[in-house]
């Protein structure tokens, strides 16, 4: 600081006070400021030191003499703060304001100290302020504003930040601009924040994201997720090099942390909110990428980019982490495979979204063009054939509208034929059908698997001939299927899988076959199955054959054979392994 600033603050102004924790101080502090509106190199330090003291005396106001608070926005002293961060040096500045409101409001304790901090909208204003996002320092500082604010979110103080009139959110709508941040800090707080905004019990606030964020925010966030998939499949599919094993790892970890925020999201039972998460999650992520690269594409297949399809092994593996799409998997049939397909093959491929979330963020649409505008964006009820059909129908309508007569009239009775009653899923079973397949069960037989390809693929990747690695991740999906409490016994039972049944006679033989081939392959010499394998098989066959609590098997005579030549083979290589 040069003499000349020292005279100016001293001399020709306030002399310090002692006690630095006082009110007095304060007012000094404010005539530093009064006397330095402008920033430079020879007040800069001066200043920032001045900010820092002023926090100081702010959190001991806080617990000590509320007068404090009072002088402090009578003397509109946020409005020096936003003054200093709009001129030439304010980058000098701005790290040092949003450290000192940072600490000031993770502080703070008593809620009128806060409301007198939040009143005058200064705050909002310098979250909407236009930093230097490039410079890496005022970006940490910045978030972690943000995300210190968001802990002080109630149904009270939520009004000081969400301007109902205005119908403006800038603490949340600029916090989520980051969510696809490089840096992994910065992205867990963007989750923290959100998380923090959701819990907040006020209808009109989940109003404005529904409509004006919700849709934009999930769709990029899924994408990016997805985006993060693509990248995880790449490196398991080149784990050979050693040097990737690392990367796989923080790839693993990430994608975990993905999950866990989306069940975090979940678990806030925010209803309007999930559903729209959950038709973004059907239909960016877990029926285009998880459920079609379950099946090998094939010249009839209309998915035309192969970068955006998982290779099976990671796709089991990532479908033992969801419990929610066991009814696509055990009851979509052909039919139903083949009209998924062409709701989703079309628009699969491997590139960025449509519109960044920036853009998105910054269109201002009326909400009726909205829900136009967004209607492709609504997920496909695969589970209700009137609306997948309807839907099918309106999409061919809309592009056969330029089209000629004869083209629409064919489109026409094309539909018109595809419009079945009958339904391809077992969960719009009515409960009189349901009655009725559980008093006439029927053998489980490979014509019925033929009709189900994405259980085909299922029971087919736990071929254990080569290697075991896609059969432990098959097992782990069926034993996750099959140990869900929320799956309908129903869908269960009409693939044969008989494990919430007490009669178990209907029980799935094509399964329980590759079952105890698996077991057989487990006690061959040099056999490459795992013990982990052997543990899930037998776990999963149990579940099936045998009745715990009344203790009956209801293994056929041929299976038991197959079980009988499996112990005897295992006690032939045990004796021959201590003769040797």
């Amino acid at each position: 600081m040069s003499v000349f600033t020292r005279a100016k603050n001293g001399l020709f102004g306030q002399t310090k006070p002692r006690n630095p924790h006082s009110i007095e101080n304060l007012k000094y502090l404010c005539g530093v400021l009064n006397r330095n509106p402008i920033v430079s190199d020879a007040n800069r330090d001066l200043l920032i030191e001045t900010l820092r003291c002023i926090s100081e005396i702010l959190i001991w106001g806080d617990q000590n003499d509320s007068s404090v608070f009072d002088y402090f926005l009578e003397r509109g002293m946020l409005t020096h703060f936003l003054n200093y961060m709009r001129q030439k040096y304010g980058r000098y500045i701005c790290v040092q304001v949003l450290q000192t409101l940072n600490i000031l409001f993770e502080n703070i304790r008593h809620e009128t100290s806060l409301y007198y901090l939040l009143s005058n909208n200064h705050i909002n204003n310098i979250i909407v302020h236009k930093f230097d996002f490039t410079d890496e320092e005022i970006t940490a500082y910045y978030i972690s504003f943000l995300k210190t604010l968001s802990f002080k979110l109630n149904s009270h103080s939520i009004h000081f930040f969400y301007n109902e009139r205005n119908n403006d959110f800038p603490l949340y709508v600029e916090a989520i601009k980051f969510f696809n941040h490089s840096e992994t800090m910065i992205r867990i707080a963007v989750r923290t924040l959100t998380l923090n905004v959701y819990k907040v019990p006020d209808s009109a606030m989940h109003r404005f994201i529904l409509d004006r964020t919700a849709t934009e925010y999930f769709s990029n966030l899924v994408w990016f997720i997805r985006s993060h998939i693509l990248d995880f499949d790449s490196l398991i599919r080149n784990n050979q090099d050693i040097n990737n094993r690392d990367r796989l790892t923080c790839n693993l970890e990430e994608y975990l942390d993905h999950i866990h925020y989306l069940q975090d999201i979940f678990l806030l039972n925010v209803d309007s909110l999930n559903n729209v998460l959950k038709d973004q999650l059907m239909n960016r992520l877990l029926i285009p990428v998880y459920i079609f690269s379950l099946i090998k594409c094939d010249k009839s297949s209309r998915i035309t980019d192969s970068r955006a399809m998982l290779d099976q092994s990671s796709a089991l593996f990532l479908l033992a982490e969801v419990k929610e799409l066991a009814d696509t998997i055990l009851s979509a049939n052909i039919e139903t495979v083949e009209a998924v397909q062409r709701r989703y093959g079309e628009q699969i491929s491997y590139s960025l979204p449509p519109t960044s979330l920036d853009v998105c963020l910054a269109k201002v649409e009326p909400i009726s063009n909205k829900i136009t505008s967004e209607i492709s964006l609504n997920a496909l009820d695969i589970n209700n054939d009137t609306y997948r059909y309807r839907h099918e129908y309106e999409q061919i309508r809309a592009r056969s509208a330029s089209s000629s007569p004869r083209t629409s009239s064919t489109n026409q009775r094309i539909i018109e034929t595809n419009v079945k009653s009958t339904s391809l899923y077992v969960s719009n079973w009515t409960t009189d059908e349901k009655n009725k397949r559980h008093l006439d069960q029927m053998k489980f037989t490979d014509t019925h698997l033929a009709e189900r390809p994405y259980f085909e693929a299922l029971i087919k990747a736990l071929d254990c001939t080569e290697n075991d690695q896609q059969c432990f991740y098959a097992l782990s999906v069926l034993l996750t299927i099959t140990m869900n409490p929320s799956i309908d016994n129903a869908i269960l039972e009409s693939v044969g899988l008989t494990v919430k049944s007490s009669n178990k006679s209907s029980y799935n033989t094509i399964l329980v076959d590759q079952l105890c081939e698996i077991l057989l392959l487990s006690v061959a010499q040099d056999s490459k199955i795992r013990l982990v394998i052997l543990n899930l098989a037998t776990d999963l066959l149990k579940k099936l054959v045998y009745n715990e609590e009344e203790k009956i098997s209801y293994l056929s005579d041929h299976h038991l054979a197959r079980i009988e030549q499996v112990h005897e083979q295992s006690t032939q290589e045990l004796r021959r392994h201590y003769r040797v």
